[in-house]
């Protein structure tokens, strides 16, 4: 007599229900980890864009504040500072998306013809895929953060971004 081996489709089908099982559980927390870790990635950027803007402002008093998030990068090789390209941030923040964020950054003058004021705002690129607030500063420091409802862009603004409560 010989008896066959290998596994029934019963107990094929238990192992791949509780495989479906553990992915069910295990795939929105790493859901949740990827935008919590974006998140920080857009608050640490949000505040080196705010050190950017005060490092620019120093460097290029005839200026101020940079007008756009582009003038405080550069090229990633053979950046030579200049009003233009102040090679104070890196390229991939400079070019205004990293980690699943948008960024902004904008640099305005208040009555005279220096930028007084800038605002360095973020924004997830997929609402509740890559992130759910939304962050800015602006000239006083203060980093702020907001939950909307739905997706929205970042603040470009300063009365948008003091509208923001301050993060926790």
């Amino acid at each position: 007599m010989t008896k066959d081996r290998g596994f029934s489709l019963i107990e094929l089908l238990i192992v791949v229900a509780i495989i479906l099982i553990v992915a069910a559980i295990a795939i929105p927390n790493m859901i949740r980890a990827r935008i919590s870790a974006n998140e920080a990635s857009a608050v640490s950027s949000v505040r080196k864009i705010a050190t950017a803007e005060m490092g620019y402002a120093a460097a290029y008093p005839t200026v101020g504040f940079a007008p756009s998030l582009a003038e405080l990068g550069g090229p990633g090789v053979g950046c030579q500072p200049s009003a233009t390209t102040a090679c104070i941030l890196d390229v991939v923040l400079s070019s205004g998306t990293k980690s699943g964020y948008t960024f902004v950054a904008t640099g305005s003058a208040q009555g005279s013809g220096v930028n007084t004021v800038f605002v360095a705002g973020s924004a997830p690129d997929t609402f509740n895929v890559t992130g759910i607030r939304n962050f800015c500063s602006i000239s006083d420091g203060v980093l702020r953060s907001l939950t909307p409802s739905s997706q929205t862009p970042p603040a470009s603004v300063v009365s948008t971004c003091t509208a923001y409560p301050t993060a926790q």
